[in-house]
């Protein structure tokens, strides 16, 4: 009996500290503001897509350029939505930001 407890025991620190380790892998950001969270990796995932296609051949610089401006547009927008609401986005206002990014994801390709 006394063995079974210990595993026991032993199981269940291991799966609290598991609950703890991906409790702090969220930033206070990501936990209070996830519209606005998606949308920023969104735009950090298209600016890494743009930096890999001119790193291939598959942009050139001034192309680049061009989406990363698009880019810029799209997050000053989720900052002036964020700021007239006390740094919150509504759900509409998240849909409108991504069908952005989709129309710029397009254009950059995979």
């Amino acid at each position: 009996m006394k063995h079974s407890t210990r595993i026991v025991t032993l199981a269940l620190a291991a799966l609290l500290a598991g609950i703890s380790v991906s409790a702090v892998a969220d930033s206070a950001f990501e936990r209070n503001h996830p519209r606005r969270d998606q949308v920023n990796d969104r735009l950090a995932t298209q600016n890494h897509r743009i930096t890999r296609q001119v790193r291939e051949g598959e942009l050139n610089r001034r192309q680049a350029r061009h989406l990363r401006r698009g880019d810029r547009r799209v997050r000053r927008e989720e900052r002036r939505f964020a700021r007239h609401h006390h740094g919150i986005i509504s759900r509409a206002e998240q849909v409108r930001l991504n069908r952005q990014e989709n129309h710029l994801s397009r254009r950059i390709g995979r």
